[in-house]
């Protein structure tokens, strides 16, 4: 039926009043560093997110076919839009925006400039390296602009009204993001200088000052309530009912003592919290407890401007939850009795709730995976239907068996994007670090809060608070997952968005059996007797670089599930190794090598005498050679000389002439 045409008038004015264009200051800017409650404003059309980065530019989107191409191309140093003569462009923008976020994993000395508004000189003219090394102004606040674990973040925000475009020199370095926002058409935003009015510093010296000291009083607000409630934790849902909305919920304060690691990793998954707004029918926030305060597996300390949990282990949460009438808040524990205290603090609004996203998180392993063939390397992190803001992902790995697990992009889809308007450069960029650090660090917008070397659990968490994703219709979110989980390399992860009401969240919850008891610790195999490759020492070489290799993401099976990998060498190239044996006898020597595509053909020696003919090495794919019996010697005790030389390649190999050993084994003989 058509409506009147006077309710669609006053339809129309009341839609041009909600989204009149804004102008906005850099103070009003930088206020949104600290600002968790504008958060939850719905997005206005025209209002984007996105980001520049150096990600391998083979990847693409076919058009023709639908299909994706080189979904999973990897040489993402120095991928750009374009070249000016020597220089390079990182970057484009159409105004008004502003760059939320850089990162680098190595910013050197050649120059970066930034070009505001259609000016010809450059806003920024800097060494790459001194955006992000705390001695140019106004780059040089600590909590925006630091380094962790070897990667470079810079949240200095950089505004302009028309345009923007970043062109770098020579020798800038390697990898490079850039996050910025679009806003509105008519939007009014200043043009950024670095000489910063006595105001404008001011204000990046408060939001400095906010963001250092992240913590469980969050900003306190007029006309709070508090209530605390304790809760048994006997296997009954506890239910706590919040009404006279409209109000929200500023902060969640947790207080448990778990028991001593490993076994709080158990008792963390076991508590699960709920919460349903205004009586809907599934909870748009369900997750167990310590995972949806931004941290698994166990209780590992750490401070965000979200969330956290402090050294006298209060769990906190920030994030901004309004309703328009009722909240219904449920804890539920599964297993062994334990007990929880938890504070809630709330309230009333200050806008229209209409106006208004309701804060979801949920937690899920491998929900709603790809169906196209050419992106099984995507691992989903979040999709829903609906207008919102992406806020941001917690991110748990079970890498029993070691090696680097994060080889891989995120990819967010906006609005049935069909090429991802933000595509990355690896997983620990995304999440600020960089070169698969495992060093653990806090910092208010990203973390890594467990991390055992790269093996076993690792934690990493990044929130999107100024460079949060608006999304009218649709967001897909993705990381790629290069291991696969029969390896086992296992991922669960916490999202964190704000949706409309009527919005589409598919998650549900998950039985305990899901969510805890799957670290099960893996053993590679050992070959008794063996002289591991990796371990053996390096006593010459004409070229190359040889280096241990973890092999356990490939099929078949190494002893101690790496090898020693000599790459970068070419025919005529040897290397020598030092052969230990302890005593004078007969031996039987035995090898196990690896083949694979980029493998040559090499010949082995021993003292200085080949052991048999030239040996091939190449395979479609990366396997294991198994025992090969090099034959019999007489040895004496101490240290002896195992060669290995490059003397070419299969016709059908990529003539990468690469070689690795995974063992030497002296076998006695009567």
């Amino acid at each position: 039926m058509k409506k009147p045409i006077a309710l669609l008038v006053l339809a129309a004015l009341s839609l041009g009043a909600a989204h009149a264009a804004e102008t906005l200051t850099y103070v009003d800017l930088v206020k949104r560093l600290t600002d968790l409650e504008r958060l939850a404003l719905l997005p206005p059309p025209g209002e984007t997110c996105a980001q520049w980065s150096s990600y391998d530019r083979a990847s693409k989107y076919d058009e023709a076919t639908g299909r994706y191409v080189k979904w999973d191309a990897n040489g993402d140093g120095g991928g750009v839009i374009g070249r000016e003569g020597t220089n390079l462009v990182f970057a484009e923008m159409q105004g008004p925006g502003c760059i939320w976020r850089m990162w680098s994993a190595r910013p050197e000395k050649g120059r970066v400039r930034i070009y505001l508004d259609g000016a010809s000189e450059p806003a920024v003219d800097l060494p790459f390296l001194g955006y992000f090394d705390g001695k140019n102004e106004p780059f040089t606040r600590p909590a925006l602009v630091h380094t962790v674990a070897m990667g470079w973040n810079n949240y200095t925000p950089i505004p302009y009204a028309k345009s923007c475009r970043i062109v770098a020199e020579k020798g800038w370095g390697s990898y490079f993001q850039f996050v910025y926002t679009t806003y509105p058409v008519g939007t009014q935003l200043p043009t950024f200088k670095r000489q910063l009015s006595a105001e404008e510093n001011a204000a990046l010296d408060a939001a400095n000052q906010a963001l250092s000291q992240c913590g469980p009083a969050g900003f306190p607000a007029p006309e709070e309530q508090a209530q605390t409630h304790t809760i048994a934790g006997d296997g009954q849902p506890r239910r706590i009912v919040l009404d006279g909305g409209p109000r929200a919920i500023r902060t969640l304060r947790a207080r448990f003592q778990p028991p001593a690691k490993p076994d709080d990793r158990t008792l963390l998954r076991e508590w699960t919290l709920q919460i349903r707004w205004d009586g809907e029918d599934s909870p748009s926030v369900w997750a167990p407890l310590g995972d949806f305060f931004g941290t698994a597996a166990g209780a590992n300390g750490y401070r965000s401007l979200p969330s956290g949990l402090t050294e006298d282990g209060v769990w906190y949460s920030h994030w901004y939850m309004p309703f328009a009438r009722t909240a219904e808040i449920t804890l539920l524990k599964d297993g062994a009795r334990s007990g929880v205290s938890l504070e809630i603090v709330t309230a009333p609004l200050k806008r229209d709730p209409a106006t208004l996203g309701r804060f979801h998180a949920k937690w899920h392993r491998d929900a709603f995976l790809p169906e196209e063939k050419e992106r099984a390397i995507d691992w989903t992190l979040l999709r829903t239907e609906g207008r919102g803001r992406f806020l941001g992902v917690m991110l748990h790995v079970w890498n029993p068996r070691g090696g680097w697990w994060g080889e891989g992009d995120e990819k967010f889809f906006v609005d049935g994007e069909k090429f991802p308007s933000t595509i990355g450069t690896g997983s620990e960029d995304y999440f600020g670090y960089a070169w698969c650090n495992p060093s653990l660090f806090q910092n208010a917008y990203h973390n890594q809060t467990i991390s055992m070397g790269n093996k076993g659990h690792v934690c990493v968490n990044r929130w999107h608070v100024t460079d949060n994703i608006p999304f009218q219709k649709s967001f897909e979110g993705a990381i790629e997952k290069y291991y696969a989980n029969s390896r086992p390399t296992l991922y669960a992860s916490t999202v964190y968005w704000y949706l409309a009401a009527g919005g589409k969240d598919p998650y549900r919850p998950l039985p305990l059996d899901q969510r805890a008891g799957y670290w099960t610790e893996i053993t590679n195999l050992v070959v008794k007797g063996a002289l591991e490759g990796e371990r053996l020492k390096v006593l010459a070489k004409t070229g190359g670089n040889p280096h241990e290799q973890d092999l356990s993401g490939h099929a078949g099976e190494w002893s101690n599930g790496a090898h020693l990998w000599w790459t970068g060498a070419k025919p005529g190239d040897r290397l020598d190794l030092e052969l230990p044996v302890k005593q004078t006898g007969n031996y039987r020597l035995v090898a196990a090598m690896t083949k694979a595509i980029d493998y040559g053909i090499a010949q082995l020696y021993l003292d200085g005498q080949k052991l048999g003919a030239p040996i091939d090495f190449y395979n479609r794919g990366v396997v294991p050679t198994g025992p090969l019996d090099l034959g019999e010697r007489q040895l004496t005790a101490g240290n002896h000389r195992f060669s290995i030389e490059i003397t070419g390649a299969n016709p059908r190999a990529t003539k990468s002439y690469m070689t690795g050993l995974d063992y030497v084994k002296l076998e006695p003989l009567p």
